[in-house]
């Protein structure tokens, strides 16, 4: 039984293969974007850093989380000053004393559009010193409880994802080993990269992994991809099958 290739396939199915393939192309290149706009601040530096992805999981433990959030998530929200202000009433002790002149002013500037019980939006309530002290504790991270839920999210998704890539890059004509090795090595990268980040949130020297295995996923991926694309509409039938 000779194994189906692209050129086995009807117009149909190649636009098929195609459309899928661009949109997922499309929303790994989204996905990238959003990973590099929510830690590239994390460490209070310019630029994306190993320190970066560390202390998404691990925290900056000589901080708190609400400074890291004004450093790095939400750091689009506040300006440099406002933020300076925070920065060095957390780093003074929180004190409630200086609370509703200094710090609740600025909250109803920047955040309280969103993180209030009124705004409906499950977001952690700042307009009191109560809710707010919760987050000028030291900041250790993802907690656990974020961590399983992402993981089993990613798991279960990206493998179905992988699954449909490999479905159809098995299709291409190319060396039968390298093709074993890209449809099983971004497999064997999710695995890592989640793995990864619970031993980030023990040991921040993780993170350097976490970014070996999502450089091994987007290679992989990219390669399916690229192949698969290119021999869907040019492969030829060999000769001695046409």
């Amino acid at each position: 039984m000779v194994a189906k290739r692209f050129y086995h396939c009807t117009v149909s199915e190649k636009l098929l293969y195609t459309c899928f393939l661009l949109l997922v192309g499309l929303g790994y290149l989204m996905a990238t974007a959003y990973l590099f706009v929510t830690h590239v601040n994390n460490d209070g530096k310019p630029g994306l850093s190993i320190t970066d992805v560390a202390n998404s999981y691990y925290g900056n433990r000589s901080g708190t989380r609400l400074e890291a959030a004004i450093r790095g998530t939400m750091a689009g929200n506040i300006s440099d000053d406002d933020r300076g202000i925070m920065v060095a009433w957390l780093k003074d002790g929180a004190e409630e004393e200086h609370f509703a002149h200094d710090i609740k002013p600025i909250l109803d500037k920047t955040c309280l559009a969103c993180h209030t019980k009124e705004a409906g939006m499950n977001l952690p309530d700042f307009s009191t010193y109560e809710g707010l002290h919760k987050y000028a504790e030291v900041d250790t991270g993802m907690s656990m409880a974020s961590l399983l839920k992402l993981s089993h999210i990613h798991l279960f998704g990206i493998s179905l994802l992988l699954f449909m890539i490999g479905f159809i890059f098995i299709q291409c004509e190319i060396n039968v080993y390298f093709k074993r090795f890209l449809v099983v090595s971004p497999m064997f990268a999710v695995f890592v990269d989640v793995l990864s980040w619970f031993l980030t949130k023990w040991d921040s020297h993780y993170a350097m992994v976490v970014v070996a295995a999502g450089a091994l996923l987007g290679f992989s991926m990219a390669a399916q991809m690229l192949i698969s694309l290119y021999q869907i509409w040019f492969l030829k039938k060999p000769a001695e099958q046409a």
